[in-house]
């Protein structure tokens, strides 16, 4: 008798085994899920870290330009999950985010691509722009290893400026723009 209680019971645990394994598997994070996830508490380290891979790279807007980091201190390329949550809490200090609208993502296994607009003004002198955004992000083993954001930087910075103009000579046929 006790022999089938024991067998009975292995039955009931290698089931209840499989169950959990079914039930885990289910609840795994699709590449897209896990970029949603970070995105939906970008400031918050307790959210962030758990969905970042420890060699983590986060690109902001650029590689390298320290010009643009005079103005914006967060950009460039950062290692670790504290590249998203500094750069998030400094764009919350910066500006009010009046509108944040992923418009379509996809994945195409571990490449993940958000696509969307914003709607930002600045704290210091109250000015709104709307800009397109862009993300390119890699997701292993249900963490972020890379994320890449771009935005229309022109307009975003351009809610900071309080005088002087930009002159610039893009077109070989032509004469300076300036703005």
């Amino acid at each position: 008798m006790l022999k089938k209680i024991t067998v009975v019971v292995a039955l009931i645990s290698a089931f209840s085994l499989n169950v959990l394994n079914a039930q885990g598997e289910d609840k795994k994070m699709t590449p897209t899920q896990v970029l949603q996830q970070v995105l939906k508490d970008p400031t918050n380290p307790e959210k962030v870290k758990p969905l970042v891979a420890p060699d983590f790279t986060y690109v902001s807007l650029n590689y390298e330009n320290k010009d643009l980091q005079k103005v914006l201190p967060w950009t460039g390329t950062h290692k670790g999950y504290e590249g998203i949550t500094e750069t998030f809490k400094g764009v919350n200090k910066y500006w009010s985010v009046d509108k944040f609208e992923p418009q379509a993502t996809f994945d195409d296994g571990e490449n993940v691509a958000m696509f969307g607009s914003f709607t930002l003004t600045s704290k210091t002198l109250k000015k709104t722009r709307t800009s397109p955004f862009a993300i390119f992000a890699k997701v292993k083993d249900g963490k972020l290893t890379y994320f890449q954001y771009m935005e229309d930087t022109v307009a975003t910075i351009d809610t900071f400026k309080t005088g002087g103009t930009w002159k610039f000579k893009a077109n070989p046929d032509g004469g300076d723009v300036e703005f």
